[in-house]
């Protein structure tokens, strides 16, 4: 018999006996759904956290010279973060060394933030994040504008009380209108907006577009540090291997202004795109990790009732069987007309797993802030893997139906 025949021959089978069927590939469907549905949600949220929220909040290519780690999340031990509430906070003194130490080609600017009270004329109060930047920092961030203008040099030079606004404030403090060139009150100072920044999205459902920029040496400064102090230098190469050198240079000045010994850990914080990620690794291990054991007793449950199925199936059909070795059928024939049989009932529920599991995931990115993204891999590793428990599950029974006597096949039945 060719593998043609099989085929249709099995096709035929699960045609006839649909609820039979059913019940024989609805554990390899499981499995599959689950393997589909969390290899698309845990690929999705890595590209998300990767791609659209590192991306965003730390640019390409650069580090942040802070006293603390800006993502403090994950299992940080309490005496972790109180080590880092001791800290020293960085000082506009200390730019200027760290700037000298930078090699030629990096950009670097500085940034402080706080979040404050701020109104206008035409909305109630909100509060907004609130930072204070300098000239290279839309550089850095690689952020334009959708209205109005950057600031310029000489604004960030003379302290200009002039700001650039999210979407978000644009459209709660200026509802319907124009916002460049109207007046913004931050602690009752006032600040000429000249430009709308473009829009920077959502991180699982809380907006990054609420957020005000003003120049460094803006009376907006003294709100948000103390005098002399800053939140992050933000300092950026022109690829990896530079930033790493900026990395060492930074660190080798602070911890020479700071007169650390060798031995002493550092007492300031280089937070890289990597810093960030880490705790979404940890995380994305245990996903990986149910995403492999979940599909798995799906999949052994499948391939139990494969197998049983596939036994009663030999049984049922012991004189078929039985009748076409008299006819000529050959072992290897009956072996690989059931061994088919079972490898094509698990592939069609493995196929029904993928198309649930891309479902499920569409669905659940539809409804929730959670992204998926279905891998093309996965779909090919759900049909195989769903092949191979079938032809697994079927060894024994087509074993024992290959081994059959066709005289004692024929007299079972008669």
């Amino acid at each position: 018999m060719s593998f043609i025949q099989a085929i249709r021959l099995a096709w035929e089978t699960i045609r006839v006996q649909k609820l039979k069927s059913f019940f024989t590939v609805i554990g390899v469907t499981i499995g599959v759904t689950f393997l589909i549905a969390v290899v698309s949600i845990v690929g999705g949220m890595s590209r998300y956290m990767e791609d659209d929220l590192v991306g965003k909040l730390i640019a390409v290519n650069s580090f942040s010279l802070r006293s603390r780690p800006d993502f403090q999340v994950g299992d940080a031990t309490q005496a972790q973060r109180n080590e880092w509430r001791r800290r020293p906070r960085i000082l506009r003194t200390d730019v200027d060394p760290v700037a000298e130490a930078l090699p030629p080609t990096a950009t670097w600017a500085l940034e402080s933030s706080q979040n404050l009270d701020i109104e206008s004329q035409y909305a109630t109060p909100r509060n907004t994040q609130c930072s204070t930047i300098t000239e290279q920092w839309f550089t850095i961030k690689k952020m334009g504008v959708t209205q109005g203008r950057l600031i310029t040099p000489q604004e960030y030079n003379n302290g200009t009380p002039v700001v650039v606004i999210g979407q978000d404030v644009a459209d709660h403090f200026f509802p319907n209108l124009n916002p460049i060139g109207r007046e913004l009150k931050v602690q009752s100072i006032p600040y000429t907006v000249v430009g709308v920044a473009d829009k920077q999205g959502s991180v699982f459902g809380q907006s990054l577009d609420k957020f005000l920029l003003a120049p460094e040496r803006s009376p907006l400064n003294r709100w948000v540090n103390p005098h002399g102090v800053i939140d992050a230098m933000i300092i950026q190469g022109q690829d990896d291997t530079s930033m790493r050198e900026a990395m060492e240079a930074a660190r080798a000045t602070m911890r020479a202004r700071r007169h650390l010994h060798p031995t002493q850990p550092d007492n300031f914080e280089l937070e890289t795109s990597e810093n960030a990620l880490d705790f979404w690794n940890k995380v994305k291990g245990y996903l990986v990790i149910a995403g492999i054991a979940l599909p798995t007793v799906g999949l052994v449950v499948g391939a139990i009732v494969i197998m049983n199925i596939m036994l009663v199936a030999v049984a049922e059909r012991t004189r078929e069987i039985g009748i076409r070795k008299a006819l000529g059928a050959r072992r290897k024939d009956i072996l690989n007309q059931f061994l088919v049989e079972s490898a094509t009932l698990a592939t069609l529920g493995a196929a029904i797993g993928v198309a649930l599991g891309i479902g499920f995931a569409k669905f659940l990115a539809a409804v929730s802030p959670l992204p998926a993204a279905v891998e093309v891999w996965s779909i090919f590793l759900g049909v195989g893997v769903g092949a191979g428990v079938g032809m697994i599950a079927g060894i024994y029974p087509a074993s024992r139906a290959a081994l059959l006597d066709p005289i004692a096949a024929m007299r079972q039945e008669t």
